[in-house]
């Protein structure tokens, strides 16, 4: 053995972190991601993570759908592809997105590794440091996330029961704008939103796109959820009523299979090059595969069919919750009805603090996410979100019950009134 492998071998660890970019400062773990590990014990009813129920999912007929694809088609779809994605895909996500009023050309479609690739990249595009994102007060953890990679400041508008509300919007633009920051982009959730589970209504979307047009602010539009609506099809898209001021994103994480990680952007003409040239920087190309494993899927399935029978079951799992909820919870906590997606959105009295609770849940055997995750700026501490989409109704009722236990306890202990 050489002198120099030796040196190598013997030498003091490196320590990598003095010589991060101070990006790497707000760089932070994920707390719902942090749950899995306890989440994920059999034991624990989980009522945190908003994973799809695949038990939907024919796993035979995807079985034939992927064996197919690789029979007659292997030697493309296990090759490099290009940038913006599969050409026959981004023409069927047009038609997708149609159901939701929009009317899109295939060119303006950018494949993406899920929809958080894309936040990602409109993200570097736009942010410098110090900007500010306006966005929903809560808003998805994710999204939280990867603006304070990129070092925004974050403002965070009020929400109702019927989703952001404009006046706020008008008053937090006023309010950034007298200190004299630069507003880049509102970013929200319309439909069946994360973490609240409420839908914006048609009349206040109008308004939202009229107030950021005027202001001059564009909009990002996450719409995962947007198909899984209950009782009622969600409102048409913003992107339906505005093409130009909407940068809109989609995935089929929610309506087929996570696992693929095959999301998209449909944007402006001006982004869409800048977008794709990011993206290949990224990643060089979104999977081959897996977009022709979805395509074949749409071509050869009846999709429409899976996507109604993901409501239906994701509907008995929602009343599931809301019927546990009304039975063992105190009459103090207040929650949103959602007509759709995955969540349910819970406020405790404020004394409440719902992620110092989370060992006194776990010992219950339940988990949650405290609603503190879902702030850039600390609040929600009185709050957290219930995911019904995975556990089976019974589960459900037996996560709801004890959890509601154990937030009764903690307010007898504080002395807080019980009704």
């Amino acid at each position: 053995m050489s002198d120099i492998s030796i040196r190598y071998q013997t030498g003091e660890p490196q320590n990598l972190e003095k010589r991060f970019a101070a990006r790497a400062a707000e760089m932070l773990p994920s707390e719902i991601r942090s749950l899995f590990a306890v989440a994920s014990r059999p034991e624990i009813v989980s009522l945190a993570g908003g994973m799809p129920n695949l038990s939907a999912l024919p796993m035979e007929m995807m079985a034939e759908v992927i064996k197919e694809l690789i029979l007659t088609n292997g030697s493309e779809a296990l090759q490099y592809g290009s940038g913006q994605g599969h050409p026959k895909l981004r023409e069927q996500i047009c038609d997708v997105m149609a159901l939701e009023g929009i009317r899109a050309n295939p060119d303006d479609v950018v494949i993406t590794t899920g929809s958080q690739q894309a936040l990602d990249l409109i993200s570097r595009i736009f942010i410098d440091p110090g900007d500010v994102v306006l966005v929903e007060a809560p808003s998805y953890v994710g999204a939280l996330g990867t603006f304070r990679q990129y070092e925004a400041s974050v403002v965070h508008v009020e929400m109702d029961n019927d989703g952001l509300v404009p006046d706020s919007l008008r008053a937090a633009i006023k309010s950034v704008r007298a200190t004299g920051r630069k507003i880049k982009f509102l970013y929200l959730i319309p439909n069946y939103q994360n973490p609240t589970g409420v839908c914006l209504p048609a009349d206040r979307r109008t308004e939202i796109l009229s107030i950021c047009r005027a202001e001059e602010i564009f909009v990002v539009e996450d719409n995962p959820y947007g198909l899984l609506g209950f009782d009622k099809p969600s409102p048409n898209a913003m992107r339906a009523e505005d093409s130009e001021n909407v940068i809109y994103l989609g995935s089929f994480s929610k309506t087929i299979a996570p696992g693929l990680r095959v999301g998209w952007a449909l944007v402006p003409q001006s982004l869409k090059d800048k977008l794709v040239i990011s993206s290949e920087s990224s990643i060089l190309c979104p999977s081959n595969f897996t977009q022709l494993t979805i395509s074949s899927y749409l071509a050869d399935q009846p999709w429409r069919d899976q996507i109604a029978s993901f409501c239906e079951l994701y509907k008995v799992r929602r009343d599931a919750m809301l019927e546990s909820l009304e039975q063992h919870f105190p009459a103090e906590a207040k929650w949103t009805k959602p007509g759709g997606g995955f969540y349910v959105w819970v406020n405790l009295p404020a004394e409440i603090d719902t992620k110092a609770l989370m060992p006194k849940a776990i010992v219950a055997k339940v988990a949650y996410v405290p609603g503190s995750a879902f702030y850039a700026d600390g609040l929600g501490s009185w709050s957290m979100r219930l995911s019904y989409c995975h556990p089976t109704p019974e589960r459900i009722r037996e996560g709801v019950k004890a959890l509601g236990g154990v937030i009764k306890q903690e307010m007898s202990r504080r002395g807080t009134a019980l009704t």
